[in-house]
């Protein structure tokens, strides 16, 4: 089996800037990202992103101006040697829409796990809202909250 680490997005990879972030030239990766994200590939995890992105339900943007963002951001990691081995996105909001895939729900990272064959108990979920951890929790995975913009750096040492 294999061992992964779930990644919200805004606010744990990037820039979370209070607003929705679905425009490139807004996209930030966020201090000590690339070098924790480095760690965690040589030793030995899958990078999966996790993220609820609410503004596609509330008309703000739509799936494309995901699709372009999460294309962005994947090659902008690539380019320093980081693969994301999938993102999972939610374009729902609860008072619009009801669905099963909302963060605190699990089924994102059900999927992830079922796809890669991913171990739970040896695999970890980063996010900046209790939402993220209880997620990770649901699908037996161990959560880290980090407060939302802070450097991945502090969680190194939790991840074996």
């Amino acid at each position: 089996m294999n061992k992964a680490v779930f990644l919200d997005r805004d606010g744990v990879i990037n820039f979370e800037h209070g607003d929705y972030t679905f425009d490139r030239a807004d996209f930030q990766i966020n201090d000590g990202v690339v070098e924790s994200l480095k760690i965690m590939v040589e030793r030995g995890y899958l990078l999966i992103v996790v993220t609820n992105q609410s503004g596609i339900a509330k008309k703000v943007y739509d799936h494309n101006a995901v699709h372009d963002i999460h294309d962005f951001m994947t090659t902008t990691l690539l380019e320093k040697q980081i693969p994301l081995a999938a993102i999972y996105y939610c374009p729902h909001h609860p008072d619009l829409t009801e669905c099963l895939c909302r963060k605190p729900q699990s089924i994102m990272v059900e999927k992830a796990i079922a796809r890669f064959d991913i171990d739970p108990s040896i695999s970890f979920l980063i996010g900046d809202r209790e939402r993220d951890i209880i997620a990770g929790g649901a699908a037996g995975l161990t959560g880290i909250l980090i407060e939302s913009n802070s450097t991945l750096l502090e969680v190194i040492p939790m991840i074996a």
